[in-house]
């Protein structure tokens, strides 16, 4: 399956405590089909002190199923869809992430 979103994409939050917030993916787990999103869906976590890090309550992010986030519009950062588009012929055929909103290529 061709990964729709990519780590570094700028994203909007669909769905959830977090709907309408957006955010940098900082990582894709195509398994579990969720994603970390930089400031979103974060989550209070208590920390065992070790000799690297100290201990206490900590938030980070928490990853969000792939379906409540949908890729911001280069043009006006609104949530679109993300389609695929072949460019070039023969050997330099290469395939491009699309806009679907604004027909933009994402990845060019």
């Amino acid at each position: 399956m061709a990964a729709k979103i990519k780590k570094g994409d700028k994203v909007v939050v669909l769905s959830g405590r977090d709907k309408g917030r957006s955010g940098e993916v900082i990582e894709v787990r195509p398994r579990e089909e969720r994603a970390l999103v930089r400031g979103v869906n974060m989550v209070k976590r208590h920390q065992r002190q070790t000799a690297q890090q100290e201990g206490g309550i900590i938030s980070k992010e928490a990853p969000i199923h792939l379906s409540n986030l949908a890729y911001a519009d280069p043009k006006d950062g609104k949530p679109t869809r993300v389609g695929f588009k072949f460019i070039g012929e023969g050997e330099a055929r290469r395939r491009v992430r699309v806009a679907k909103r604004s027909g933009v290529e994402i990845d060019g």
